[in-house]
């Protein structure tokens, strides 16, 4: 965990200090990284045979926490929208 928070605020300190210079193609460079990374998991993942196995379970988890939170978010949405609508009409 120190390795990663130390990676993080060498990271950080290296940003400030170069936050001056023009760096060309660094938004390349982080893409392609990501894809590695995502691969490596990927590796990971699908090595570990109690997530392989579980993978039905977790997949009807991660499909209703989906549905319940796009849901929320269309209701939170709607009432924001009454809400705005009503001052509207009201200021008129």
């Amino acid at each position: 965990m120190f390795t990663v928070i130390g990676l993080m605020l060498g990271g950080m300190c290296i940003g400030f200090l170069l936050r001056r210079r023009q760096l060309t193609g660094i938004h390349q460079i982080i893409t392609v990284l990501i894809w590695i990374l995502l691969f490596l998991l990927g590796i990971e993942v699908g090595e570990n045979r109690q997530i392989i196995e579980g993978l039905a379970t977790l997949g009807l988890e991660a499909l209703a926490i989906t549905i319940t939170a796009v849901i929320g978010s269309c209701l939170a949405a709607w009432a924001l929208w009454k809400s705005v609508y009503k001052r509207k009409r009201r200021a008129a």
